[in-house]
């Protein structure tokens, strides 16, 4: 078996034929455009992956029966789901030969499967709905430590990264319920070691195919990206993605309003539903506490929390202050359990000041926006957060806190009597144009309240005080 050149894969591999991902931009021309799914656009980038490496046939998407329920449906365009067994008329892109292996409800079979033909000089791609990625804990475990042992074994050569796509996410679990919601695995991942394993968070659909490229280049990693399915808000142009990406930590110049003041408060953000909670909070911040200075950093390689000595990806201490501050209070929204990031930033000069809005087992069949309400990670818990740690705010920010606290009460009464969220919430599947607004304002120095409705006047923002019903600018 040793002599069989299979056995040593790296010596077989042989690199991807890829498409150029800028070619796949969605076009973001201010910040908050509307989008089709971050999972969906990046289904046209790896459908054509795999036509280009046809001839070759070393590219291939392992899922446990889920690649159309992911979003990558346009992987079908040019591939079929291999399968070697009898087919029944009303069966879907079932043929003997495909570069789709999804046909059992099986995420062993399909890591095994994956396992296999990275080891064999091959490349893949294992997409997973996030809570049941768990299942393969052990097999992770197994390959992460292979991973590290023969990345010393100077006759063992490099094979290609075993690369996760989480998707159909902790957040958007509006038919499946509370089954559905565990964002854990990464807590688990980050317990190898740091030469093997990367986690990203692309808050958008450019960052996403930044990302996935990056991913689909690499060798000898374990890469775990988790992304949405469902259309969602774009926040940076393919430019500006490449940037963000490459540094994998950035400040939102465009968001933040304290670049000739002190900075008041950092509002951070990792995961694209942290990252629409986040901006959406800012702007409540930034119309009713308008002397407030707030700094908006989103955090895409999670790994840069840590520190250099721990990670070959971390920050500096002297990055990270410069990023985080050394001494303001730091409201984090991010999309798992939260003390992960206590655990990657305990050593950090401001860690007392991080205080992280996160996953906390709560969940049902609700609405999206519920989703965050019952996890204190929605846009009014996040501006309360802020006041809690501000008192110069005073009697303002006290009277907005009583507001916000009144507007969760008419959320709950609201969804319970009608199903869905309140029309002034961008909702789950569609783009709220007065978020779009109230970001736009932010790529122009601000001379005036952000966000008027032209109808009324009345800001986005203040929809935690009046109810927004401006028939000349409906949620679409």
């Amino acid at each position: 078996m040793g002599a069989n050149p299979h056995a040593n894969g790296g010596i077989l591999l042989r690199d991807l034929r890829m498409p150029d991902f800028r070619d796949y931009a969605v076009d973001v021309a201010t910040p908050g455009v509307s989008g089709i799914g971050d999972t969906r656009v990046l289904g046209r980038f790896l459908r054509d992956v795999a036509t280009l490496n046809g001839e070759q046939r070393n590219f291939r998407v392992f899922a446990p029966d889920e690649t159309l329920s992911n979003g990558l449906e346009a992987l079908f365009e040019v591939t079929q789901r291999q399968w070697d067994a009898a087919t029944l008329p009303n069966d879907q892109f079932l043929a003997p030969s495909g570069r789709v292996l999804d046909s059992m409800l099986s995420e062993h079979q399909c890591e095994g499967w994956l396992e296999g033909y990275l080891l064999t000089g091959r490349h893949g791609l294992f997409t997973c709905y996030e809570a049941f990625i768990h299942i393969i804990d052990s097999m992770f475990n197994q390959h992460a430590k292979w991973l590290k042992v023969t990345a010393h074994l100077p006759w063992r050569r490099k094979i290609a990264s075993l690369n996760y796509l989480l998707t159909s996410h902790v957040w958007r679990q509006t038919a499946n319920g509370f089954t559905h919601q565990d964002p854990g695995f990464i807590d688990h991942v980050v317990n190898k070691k740091a030469e093997v394993v990367r986690v990203y968070f692309p808050p958008d659909a450019n960052c996403l195919l930044s990302v996935m490229d990056h991913c689909l280049r690499s060798r000898h990693y374990v890469n775990v990206v988790i992304a949405g399915k469902h259309p969602a808000p774009q926040w940076l142009s393919m430019d500006a993605a490449v940037k963000h990406c490459t540094q994998g930590i950035s400040i939102w110049q465009w968001a933040s309003n304290d670049q000739t003041d002190e900075t008041d408060v950092v509002m951070a953000c990792c995961g694209d539903v942290p990252t629409l909670e986040t901006l959406a909070a800012v702007s409540i911040l930034r119309e009713h506490l308008p002397d407030l200075k707030v700094r908006v950093v989103n955090v895409v390689n999670l790994m840069k929390l840590q520190p250099q000595s721990e990670h070959p990806h971390g920050l500096s201490d002297a990055d990270f202050d410069t990023i985080f501050t050394k001494d303001k209070p730091v409201i984090f929204a991010f999309h798992a359990y939260p003390w992960l990031i206590h655990r990657l930033t305990y050593r950090r000069t401001n860690h007392d000041n991080f205080h992280v809005r996160g996953y906390k087992e709560e969940g049902t069949i609700s609405t999206p926006f519920d989703m965050t309400v019952v996890n204190d990670l929605d846009r009014f818990h996040l501006v309360m957060d802020a006041i809690d740690r501000l008192p110069q705010t005073g009697d303002k920010g006290s009277y907005l806190k009583q507001q916000l606290k009144d507007k969760l009460i008419e959320h709950k009464q609201y969804i319970d009597k009608y199903g869905q969220d309140m029309p002034e919430v961008p909702r789950l599947g569609v783009g709220c144009k007065r978020l779009c607004n109230a970001i736009k304002s932010y790529t122009a120095p601000i001379t005036t309240s952000p966000a008027l409705c032209a109808s009324n006047r009345t800001p986005y923002a203040c929809a935690p005080v009046k109810a927004m019903n401006c028939a000349s600018n409906p949620p679409t």
